[in-house]
């Protein structure tokens, strides 16, 4: 039989406590892609074990891994953010932020487990797999398990549609979190307006969102099997039916079909009994209007292009399934966090070379602009072709405007200088 010693193994979806022995043909994969593990079984990880494990992954991988909290949670749970990059400590100039966000409903479970998953992949593969090294090395990475903690723990597995009283999908104070967020067509948009009423899950996330330089993100549902992009509202009074574009309308079209089209199911776009999608992806408002959701608040409030990935006809399966949907998941998750790296980057700087923060950078024909960092840095998403990008600044020269080249595969970078204005002419103040 040979000699035998206690191992234990985790895996992206369990750990477990056993007996090796010599006998036994173990691959020696690491578990990061590996989901069959001698007598176990997947489940979900609950909040204390999530948060155990979080602070072990921080432990085995300092340089690489760190925790955050952006807030609590009505019943005081902490909204649990782990960083992963090469340089966690100190973001790289010009490295840009990406986000994955799950469980905004508490009762949609599979996104929750698959940005779980997809952490220990990315740590357990670093400086082992070239691509996962290479997007570690990249991109400032921020996964988010859970937005709405508790309403994850009054849920229960195995439902696979939402109890009749909505508790688990909404929060603690039975508000749905995806209605919760400032709407575009608020009659009030001042400071006050934009907090009054809000869950404390809401205003941690606004908060979190417009005080980062993010640059793509995905936000993570189930209940269906699609990749819906914004915006989710409009002023058409119809339900649904009718697109409501934003100026970026074919980038995220785009976006939505990279993630379909990597998916083995989601790509036909009937996956699910009432799913009717072509090639998989569909405008917000189009399949049904949302009032106050978060994808949208995420384009009109900040640099940052969220798309929403709906990953599953049951939105609480039975753990069971989880290994399945991380095989359906694993390659759309990746390539789309790989698309932050498309389009433009660079710096605006002064005549010393000194950044700009807050330049404004607009690029001729798409009625969206992005702002600079505290640093100056800026990123803005294209599709390859020719565009024309400019920058402007309080008390800067707008800059010329310059023809940039984006091609597919890889990002342009080109910094822009802008001149300070010339002084005010005297008592005109």
């Amino acid at each position: 039989m040979g000699t035998c010693w206690v191992r234990i193994t985790t895996s992206l979806f369990f750990s477990v406590t056993f007996f090796v022995c010599d006998a036994f043909d173990l691959s020696g994969n690491d578990p990061g892609d590996e989901y069959s593990v001698r007598n176990s079984t997947p489940s979900y990880h609950h909040y204390d074990e999530l948060t155990k494990l979080f602070n072990q992954l921080t432990q085995t991988y300092p340089s690489i891994a760190k925790l955050h909290t952006i807030g609590k949670s009505v019943e005081n749970r902490e909204l649990l953010v782990l960083e992963i990059s090469e340089n966690v400590a100190n973001r790289s100039i010009g490295e840009p932020m990406f986000k994955y966000v799950a469980n905004m409903h508490g009762d949609e479970t599979v996104g929750r487990e698959l940005v779980i998953a997809l952490a220990q992949y990315l740590l357990f593969n670093y400086g082992k797999d070239e691509r996962a090294t290479k997007l570690v090395n990249s991109t400032d990475i921020f996964l988010m398990p859970s937005l709405n903690p508790d309403g994850f723990e009054n849920s229960q597995e195995g439902f696979c549609e939402s109890k009749s009283d909505y508790s688990g999908r909404e929060n603690s104070n039975h508000v749905d979190l995806n209605r919760n967020f400032p709407d575009q067509f608020d009659d009030d948009q001042d400071y006050d307006s934009l907090i009054r009423g809000r869950q404390p899950e809401t205003i941690a996330m606004m908060t979190w969102i417009v005080s980062n330089p993010f640059v793509l993100s995905g936000n993570l549902h189930g209940g269906a099997v699609v990749a819906s992009y914004p915006f989710d509202n409009s002023r058409n009074k119809k339900a649904c039916c009718i697109e409501s574009p934003t100026p970026d309308n074919e980038l995220f079209s785009f976006l939505a079909h990279q993630y379909s089209n990597s998916h083995p199911q989601m790509h036909y776009g009937e996956v699910c009994e009432n799913d009717h999608f072509k090639g998989g992806v569909t405008n917000g408002a189009y399949w049904y209007k949302v009032k106050g959701g978060m994808q949208d608040f995420n384009y009109l409030h900040s640099n940052c292009f969220d798309v929403t990935f709906e990953l599953s006809c049951c939105k609480y399966p039975n753990a069971s399934v989880l290994p399945q949907e991380w095989s359906n998941n694993k390659e759309p998750l990746i390539s789309f966090m790989e698309s932050v790296h498309m389009g433009v980057k660079g710096l605006v700087l002064d005549e010393n070379n000194n950044p700009v923060p807050k330049a404004e950078i607009k690029i001729k024909g798409i009625n969206h602009s992005v702002s600079t960092s505290s640093r100056g840095e800026y990123w803005r998403l294209l599709l390859p072709g020719n565009y024309t990008i400019s920058a402007s600044a309080w008390s800067y020269k707008e800059s010329k405007p310059e023809e940039i080249t984006v091609v597919g595969g890889e990002t342009l970078v080109h910094n822009i200088i802008l001149e300070s204005q010339t002084s005010s002419q005297p008592g005109n103040y």
